[in-house]
């Protein structure tokens, strides 16, 4: 059963066959034509976007004799990363992450690849990848991808999907240095909301980068039958920019918890600042408050009273009490 949201459109197919001097891309009408990939020249690249349609899934599994439970774990896609071998094939889980153009949301789409000898099989959710600069290589002969085997071509898949992640991580930064002035300037509820999304973007990497690191030590490691040897260099470069990552992630983990402590703090000594003001002018106004309060009593003797310059005198004693408090506290340095 799939697991993801179900799109309106087909299921695509994509065929790419090459080896150093031949190259062919086609679109397949119908999930049978595959068949005609088994006995095919060179290397080929068979990508289906749209898991969504089971019955392909079925058919290609047929078609190569994929396991029941590779089968299951290919349209099931809260898979984590993960590699697993097989008698005639490898197969892999990645994450290939994205934003939303317009609200720069993370996504994640989950890829699923079938590695045998000569044919590569990838599964994504939806049409749109990461994979075009791949895809131009392979057809203008650019770099050595023509010159080598299934595996080499798995590697590049692999390569193309870390490789945007170093993408999402300068995106990252490009949030965060705003963040620092503004957490200071102006620590207003929009600042915190913005440093729990980065939060959540940072711990949402970290799920797909992990599990990836372990990933890739078992391909470069082990002596896998279908992963060459002079593959296996390109595979441990891949897993060095993964640790990069790895590292660059942490480090803004901890910026961001710096961040919010920092938003804390400025909000306490916000806070401490207006209740300085508040009592300042609360106790300038005590003195104040009690003369008030004396000749505001009702009692019927009271020289002051029935003297004329009663109410001007009393005015005054306020006047000097103000003054001489704000004196007080500017030598205290309160205000």
């Amino acid at each position: 059963m799939y697991t993801g949201d179900r799109p309106v459109e087909s299921a695509k197919i994509t065929v790419f066959q090459y080896d150093e001097t031949y190259f062919k891309e086609r679109q397949l009408g119908s999930v049978e034509e595959c068949k005609e990939c088994k006995d095919s020249r060179g290397v080929v690249w068979i990508n289906i976007d749209g898991i969504h349609d089971i019955s392909v899934v079925e058919t290609v599994a047929k078609i190569f004799g994929i396991h029941p439970l590779v089968q299951e774990d290919i349209v099931s896609i809260h898979q984590r990363p993960k590699v697993e071998e097989y008698d005639s094939y490898l197969f892999a889980i990645l994450k290939m992450l994205y934003q939303e153009p317009k609200t720069r949301v993370l996504q994640a789409e989950q890829v699923s690849m079938i590695v045998t000898p000569k044919i590569v099989i990838s599964f994504q959710e939806r049409e749109g990848d990461v994979f075009a600069p791949l895809r131009e290589r392979i057809r203008n002969g650019k770099g050595i991808v023509r010159q080598r085997g299934s595996d080499y071509l798995a590697y590049c898949i692999i390569d193309a999907i870390v490789d945007y992640y170093f993408l999402i991580m300068e995106d990252l930064e490009d949030r965060i240095l705003p963040l620092e002035k503004q957490v200071i300037d102006d620590p207003d509820p929009h600042v915190l909301q913005s440093i729990h999304s980065l939060k959540y973007d940072l711990v949402f990497m970290r799920r797909s980068l992990w599990p990836l690191r372990e990933m890739l030590v078992r391909l470069y490691r082990e002596q896998l039958p279908l992963v060459q040897p002079d593959t296996q260099p390109f595979l441990r470069d891949v897993h060095d920019h993964t640790i990069q990552i790895i590292e660059i992630l942490e480090s803004f983990q901890e910026i961001v918890s710096g961040l919010m402590d920092v938003h804390l703090t400025s909000i306490s000594n916000r806070m401490n600042s207006i209740m300085k003001v508040l009592t300042i002018i609360a106790t300038i106004f005590i003195p104040l408050t009690f003369i008030a309060g004396v000749y505001g009593m009702n009692f019927q003797i009271m020289p002051e009273l029935s003297w004329p310059w009663g109410y001007p005198a009393v005015l005054g004693v306020m006047a000097l009490v103000f003054i001489g408090m704000l004196i007080f506290f500017k030598r205290k340095k309160w205000l």
